[in-house]
């Protein structure tokens, strides 16, 4: 019987709290102050006096450089987002909207703050040898793929291109192509050309160190001459000495 007395109690006192909050409640867009449900201020406005029981709310509208975008209740409205690095203005603020701000071009979002953007993140660049398999937008970064088989690419193409097939054209090959780069192709009397300069020089360097090593002997030689004879005349006005 105490259990059951126990049980009546508590769903009464539930009930009761649930009948007085129903009847408490201020609606969505009320706040309550001192026992008083007082109307919110519209979106760009904020609260200058709470209501009383003889007046309504009285609103003021949100000062520049500051918003209010739901009806509140507060007595400050919030300031202006400003775009940082990496974003531009979309739409300016307004009393009753902030700030939207979006991407540069080059850049993506990575945060965002409803439908304004608040970071962004410079475009990755495709290295030599990758080609761009999506571009970068506003909010994906870009996408590199390597190159392969017979294909090059500088990492700006949009696709790999296959190498200059040199002999098709009539031509040598001077320099073979690689991921990265296209072949060079040159005419066959130029390679020749390239190739024969390229034995000229080699030859004129070696006759000219040829040329330096003998001045260099010769130099050392006739210095030893010159020692010999000194030390000659020294001998003979020695001996000269002794004699007279």
């Amino acid at each position: 019987i105490m259990k059951l007395m126990k049980f009546i109690v508590s769903i009464a006192a539930v009930v009761a709290l649930s009948v007085k909050l129903c009847f408490s409640a201020c609606a969505r867009a009320e706040y309550e102050v001192n026992g008083e449900c007082c109307p919110m201020c519209a979106p760009g406005n904020h609260v200058y006096w709470d209501c009383s029981i003889d007046t309504s709310t009285t609103c003021v509208p949100c000062p520049a450089s500051t918003y209010s975008d739901e009806p509140s209740s507060s007595s400050k409205c919030f300031s202006c987002s400003v775009c940082e690095q990496g974003l531009r203005v979309k739409r300016t603020c307004t009393r009753s909207a902030d700030t939207v701000c979006e991407p540069l071009d080059g850049f993506y979002c990575i945060e965002r703050n409803k439908e304004s953007c608040r970071f962004t993140v410079r475009h990755s660049e495709c290295s030599p040898g990758q080609y761009i398999i999506q571009a970068g937008t506003s909010s994906i970064d870009t996408v590199c793929a390597d190159c392969t088989g017979d294909t090059y690419s500088d990492g700006s193409f949009s696709s790999c291109l296959p190498h200059t097939k040199c002999e098709d054209m009539g031509l040598t090959e001077t320099n073979q192509g690689i991921y990265s780069s296209d072949t060079e192709c040159g005419n066959p009397h130029t390679a020749v050309a390239i190739i024969a300069l390229s034995i000229a020089v080699t030859l004129i360097l070696s006759v000219f160190e040829t040329e330096k090593y003998l001045n260099t002997f010769k130099d050392i030689s006739m210095s030893a001459n010159v020692q010999d004879e000194k030390l000659q005349w020294h001998n003979i006005r020695f001996i000269y000495e002794k004699i007279f």
